[in-house]
């Protein structure tokens, strides 16, 4: 996502910190004036329940003598000091006035109680009572509260949004710190790794996976110069070569037999290049994550033996023979078995001793996986040419008498096919013994490939007389 949708994290982490504290203490400062006004209403209603039962006590001692002149001087002298409240009574009977105290009257707040009071009198019934409790005071205190509470959470939101502020900026700085190193990366800088020691743990695996990244990639840009290097040095050979060939042509009239041989001589080196630019664009189609195109075999083996017919020369020229051991079933991509089959067998006619026996043996197992493997009989590999046999360009041996014929990729297009089989490479060579090929998974089944009974006994050998 662009810049402009996702903003600054700091700034991000500052306004959601700031609006959560403004939240916090806006629920706090409500719940503290929510509390404050019930608790002036409690103190309100009990003042009241209070002045009504001082009122009954008062026309309870009244009813006795009926001396309403002495009623009432008790409850003006009831109302001294009490300059918030008000009475006024009413007989129940005609509604005539009774007593009223009402110096100064409420003019705004008021909670208001009313109630039946015994006349001093029997004969004069009941008394209507209401009782007012002006509260303006209050509600002036209250609206005060409200109004300290309000200012407090703002200037509290803006002190904690500061040092939030503050806060944010201090624990991203290791991130700043980590984007100054990555600043200082370049093609020629990624030996170079994040220092990980000041940073928290939290950043520890991001540290460790991008040090890793910056490991392969390391790698990466290794193999690829060094691949260039070897591409330059394999077609500089044979486009020397045509470019001698054509100018010593040139130098002198020939006639057409001697121009026949040099323009043969140009297209055997003409197709080598050819087949370098193929097998690259290969291996360039495999790492671009090119998969196999499967289809279901039904052996294995059928499919080595059709390889075999096309080596049959090379073999008897080697005084070679040639066994295919075991079987395996599945869904693979045929052309390309076909292709690693005869690199791994040309590779095994080069390098096997002559008048051994070369074997191509076919394994799978109940996980799905399908090992094929071509056996020679030569000289051992060594420990330190055995992990690069797949390398590009790589030769064990330049000085053979046909490191000139081969480039190099053959192994290559093998671990390539591998790949994209969703396999590997294998390798193995101990005592003049080397065991060359790959690993296919049958992903395309559910069943186990598995290995034919007979197949695996018996031996198909293929002589150099055939």
């Amino acid at each position: 996502m662009s810049r402009s949708r996702i903003g600054s994290l700091g700034r991000r982490l500052s306004y959601w910190l700031a609006l959560q504290s403004l939240a916090g203490l806006v629920v706090v400062c409500a719940a503290v004036y929510g509390a404050t006004h019930l608790g002036f209403q409690a103190r309100q209603s009990e003042e009241l329940v209070q002045k009504q039962v001082q009122l009954r006590h008062l026309l309870a001692e009244s009813s006795h003598d009926g001396d309403v002149v002495t009623l009432k001087h008790k409850l003006d002298d009831f109302f001294i000091g009490h300059p918030d409240m008000a009475l006024a009574l009413t007989r129940a009977t005609d509604g005539s006035e009774f007593y009223r105290r009402s110096s100064p009257v409420p003019t705004g707040d008021v909670r208001v109680a009313r109630f039946a009071l015994p006349a001093p009198a029997p004969e004069q019934g009941s008394l209507d009572a209401v009782l007012a409790l002006d509260i303006r005071e209050d509600a002036a205190l209250l609206r005060r509260i409200g109004f300290t509470l309000a200012v407090a959470a703002l200037a509290g939101a803006l002190l904690v949004s500061a040092g939030g502020f503050l806060l944010v900026r201090l624990g991203l700085r290791p991130l700043r710190d980590l984007v100054n190193q990555t600043r200082q990366l370049a093609a020629d800088t990624l030996h170079r790794r994040l220092d990980g020691s000041a940073q928290p743990e939290e950043l520890e695996p991001l540290i460790a996976q991008f040090n890793d990244l910056l490991g392969r990639l390391e790698m990466a840009y290794a193999q690829l110069e060094g691949f260039n290097a070897d591409v330059a040095h394999e077609l500089c050979t044979p486009l020397a070569t045509l470019i001698g060939s054509t100018e010593l042509a040139l130098r002198k009239a020939r006639d057409a037999d001697e121009l026949r041989d040099v323009l043969g001589s140009n297209l055997e080196e003409l197709q080598r290049v050819a087949g370098i630019v193929h097998d690259m664009l290969f291996l360039s189609q495999a790492d671009r994550g090119a998969s196999a195109r499967r289809v279901p075999t039904a052996s294995l083996a059928a499919l080595a033996r059709q390889v075999c017919n096309y080596h049959e020369a090379a073999l008897v020229d080697a005084s070679l023979a040639l066994e295919i051991v075991g079987d395996a079933e599945g869904s693979f991509d045929t052309p390309l078995l076909q292709r690693a089959l005869s690199n791994l067998i040309g590779n095994a006619t080069r390098y096997a001793r002559r008048g051994s026996t070369v074997r191509v043996e076919i394994a799978g197992d109940p996980a799905g996986e399908v090992q094929l493997k071509v056996v020679n009989d030569g000289v051992t590999i060594g420990p330190d040419d055995l992990p690069r046999l797949f390398d590009r360009f790589y030769r064990g041996d330049s000085a053979r008498s046909d490191a000139d014929r081969n480039h190099g990729l053959g192994l290559s297009i093998v671990a390539a096919i591998a790949r994209m089989h969703g396999g590997r490479p294998l390798a193995t060579s101990s005592g003049g013994i080397s065991s060359i090929g790959m690993s296919l998974r049958d992903t395309a089944s559910n069943e186990p490939a598995l290995s034919t009974p007979a197949a695996a006994a018996a031996a198909t050998t293929v002589s150099p007389g055939h």
